[in-house]
């Protein structure tokens, strides 16, 4: 789709208006079986008692229920991530089930989650003689990433094992191909599509859609030499993890992915024994207890397993992340360097720079003549909808990006006898341009450059254009930016926890896709954008971290990430979003990451699964939402616990709400790095608010020691906007730094 941003504002409201009339149907219809998932409390003998027990008894609780239980109506049995069963249900039976000892709570499971793609090992300084990966020999060896997805291509150069050790003892998953394709790589593959009605079209776990190809060889894709897109030459390709072993969850089908089965394909991945799970699906905001992602993901990091999620897609608005539980790592994407550059060469000698993947090594820089024939902002001749041969034969047709796809326009042209396309942004579209495989000589430009085209065209008696196609150039240097499709924060159903936490490669990302002939060429590497691609980066680096660092907890991996962040792009200035205006922490979070930074941070902020409960708590849930989240934890109650505030949680970043001009922020850090060491506070905040550390200088005797701090913010009260500024804790070449927001409204939560 091209109009993005009408097109996302559009897609937004019909998904809420569609969502909000599929419950009310559901409420007038009580007849009408509809996906739930069922959470029941442990009984002794089921305890540990294995996934055949643990699905005999959860059969007969629906059939206690649900006289005529068939086989289509247990959809799933889950004894790993939660207790608790997934299946076809009438509100009038899940009423019913309410009365019973053994239910906590139901979840009805509609609403769909949504698919959120070889210059990123360099950008990310993890290749060549001065990379990460020679200088630490650390590639991920022995560390399982398991990619929750659409699936993956069997037999894909990407999934060779040459040199791969086999998997690690702990591995207990299995491969539904066959031996000959699954191997030291691809060590496992599964299918778990029963939820949706097109569940008996799909059920290997084969790549249909290219997403869960793509983002697997992203995250731990092996070397592959020589690749290349449409003849384009784009060098050895690999994942940011190339030695990491892969296993892959099919939950997705090209419509979206069912809650129920992205929560199966979780809670396998947790049984196989993967060390970091990589989740580039989401939806929208919804309470963490009712989120099969939130839960889902709560049980892996009691297994000490690392989960990292897309922030989304419906960026630039404000508050549209999805994946918000401060337990995921949730990944903002951003630029890196490389453009494929198709230049837009005016008859003035004016060059504006475009992109392109149609490269046309025959094109003779003739110049040609050159119209837009748009006469108003819906015109359908500028949008090149429609378009008349005889004004377009033999000329260069402008045409403005909007409601008709942006290689449709270029068809639309060509049927016409058109010689080649300009293609101009929407204002919407900022300084971002997307390189397409045309079917004729094009350039996509920005706004501005369109706005200089058209006036040399209206100002010019015969004008004349032609076009310089100049390959992969490596000047941005305004990478990284914030792309503007990436969702922002703040968060809505927890404000002061600030999301996204990273920002990582997700624009224009190259990487394996399943083989396809394409004009004449056999196409295996595409090119994706997303924050579904920036996802398996830090899901690669994690498994790098990991591989450092087999002990540290989930928390301490995404402690590590955030602290180390850079916020300047390589020309120097601060990273920007898609206006070129500064990024805040509600776009890039704590800002790009920095892989070799990451594995040496110094001090971490640690958190235990258990002191999220005081934190649900402060949230307001109740006892039994809080079962459903922390199963297999005992049941807790809130009213014997001491409740924290979100913004007292012990995390990386720092959320304050300083609503009565006055706020104090208790943080702790583990030393992770050397021993004795001493930590000095700085702290960067604009006029109008000042902030004490106490102490302000953190003194460790011994590696692993906590020391707990505390912040005294204040405010003059004139600013009515929110106000960032940065913690940093430094020792040497230690710097630890922390995103600080402070918010000057009222935190509410969805």
């Amino acid at each position: 789709m091209d109009s993005r941003r009408s097109l996302l504002l559009l897609s937004f409201y019909t998904y809420v208006l569609f969502f909000f009339a599929t419950i009310a149907v559901a409420n007038n219809d009580k007849s009408k079986l509809q996906n739930y998932m069922v959470f029941v409390r442990s009984a002794s003998h089921t305890t540990d008692t294995g996934h055949k027990s643990s699905h005999s008894w959860h059969s007969s609780l629906l059939f206690s229920v649900c006289k005529e239980s068939g086989p289509s109506r247990l959809i799933y049995s889950f004894n790993t991530v939660v207790n608790g069963f997934a299946a076809r249900l009438t509100k009038e039976e899940v009423q019913e089930m309410s009365k019973h000892p053994w239910f906590v709570r139901a979840i009805l499971a509609n609403e769909r989650y949504q698919l959120m793609t070889t210059q990123t090992p360099s950008f990310l300084k993890l290749s060549g003689p001065h990379g990460l990966w020679e200088k630490t020999k650390n590639m991920g060896e022995g560390v399982i990433i398991g990619v929750v997805d659409t699936g993956i291509a069997p037999g894909h150069p990407s999934f060779d094992d040459s040199g791969m050790p086999p998997p690690p003892a702990k591995w207990k998953g299995h491969c539904d191909f066959n031996s000959t394709i699954c191997n030291n790589k691809l060590i496992g593959a599964k299918s778990f599509l029963k939820a949706g009605a097109e569940a008996k079209n799909h059920t290997a776990p084969v790549d249909g859609v290219d997403h869960g190809t793509h983002t697997a060889s992203t995250a731990a894709g092996a070397f592959v030499g020589n690749t290349s897109i449409f003849g384009i030459p784009m060098g050895l390709a690999s994942g940011v993890a190339p030695r990491a072993h892969l296993a892959a969850y099919r939950v997705c089908t090209p419509d979206g992915c069912e809650p129920l089965d992205v929560l199966k394909g979780i809670e396998e991945a947790v049984k196989d024994g993967c060390d970091v799970i990589s989740l580039s699906v989401g939806g929208f905001s919804m309470p963490f207890h009712s989120d099969s992602i939130a839960v889902g993901a709560f049980a892996a990091i009691l297994k000490g397993i690392f989960v990292s999620t897309s922030a989304g897609n419906l960026g630039p608005l404000t508050s549209s992340l999805a994946n918000e539980a401060p337990w995921l790592l949730t990944v903002a994407a951003s630029s890196i360097n490389r453009r494929f550059v198709s230049t837009v060469q005016l008859g003035n000698g004016l060059r504006i720079d475009g992109e392109s993947l149609y490269q046309p090594k025959n094109w003779t820089a003739k110049k040609f003549p050159v119209v837009y024939l748009g006469k108003n902002k819906n015109d359908s001749a500028g949008l090149c909808i429609n378009l008349d041969k005889k004004q377009v034969s033999g000329k260069i047709v402008v045409c403005d990006r909007g409601i008709n796809g942006r290689i449709e326009k270029g068809q639309v042209v060509h049927n016409a006898g058109g010689v080649g396309m300009i293609l101009v942004n929407m204002e919407a579209d900022n300084y971002q341009t997307v390189p397409d495989r045309h079917i004729l000589p094009a350039s996509d430009v920005t706004y501005s450059g369109g706005k200089t085209i058209k006036k040399y065209i209206q100002t010019r008696k015969n004008p004349v254009a032609t076009f310089v196609f100049r390959g992969i150039v490596l000047d941005d240097k305004w990478s990284p930016y914030v792309a503007d499709f990436s969702s922002r924060g703040p968060s809505l159903q927890s404000p002061l926890v600030l999301k996204p936490d990273i920002a990582g490669p997700g624009v224009n990302i190259f990487a394996a896709v399943p083989p396809l002939l394409d004009h004449g060429e056999t196409r295996q590497f595409g090119i994706m954008s997303g924050t579904s691609m920036a996802c398996p980066h830090l899901s690669g680096i994690a498994a790098l971290i990991k591989h450092a660092h087999p002990n540290w907890s989930p928390a301490a991996i995404k402690s590590a990430i955030i602290t180390t962040a850079y916020g300047k792009a390589l020309n120097g200035r601060p990273i920007t979003n898609g206006s070129y205006t500064p990024a805040n922490v509600f776009e890039m979070g704590a800002g790009h990451v920095n892989p070799k930074k990451a594995l040496d941070p110094g001090l971490v902020y640690d958190i235990t699964p258990e002191e999220y409960i005081p934190f649900f708590c402060g949230l307001g849930y109740t006892d039994d939402e809080i079962e459903t989240l922390i199963q297999p934890l005992p049941p807790v109650k809130c009213a014997e616990i001491k409740a924290i505030p979100q913004e007292q949680l012990n995390y990386p970043s720092i959320g304050v709400p300083l609503i009565n001009g006055t706020e104090v922020i208790y943080r702790t850090v583990t030393n992770v790095g050397k021993a004795p060491a001493s930590y000095s506070a700085l702290i960067n905040l604009p006029k109008g608010v000042s902030a004490t550390v106490e102490p302000d200088i953190l003194h460790f005797s011994r590696v692993n020691e906590k020391k707990k701090f505390k912040i005294i913010f204040k405010w003059d009260g004139n600013d009515k906007d929110n106000i960032f500024g940065e913690l940093k804790w430094v020792s040497g070449s230690h710097v630890v730094r922390s995103p600080i927001a402070l918010q000057l409204q009222s935190p509410t939560v969805a």
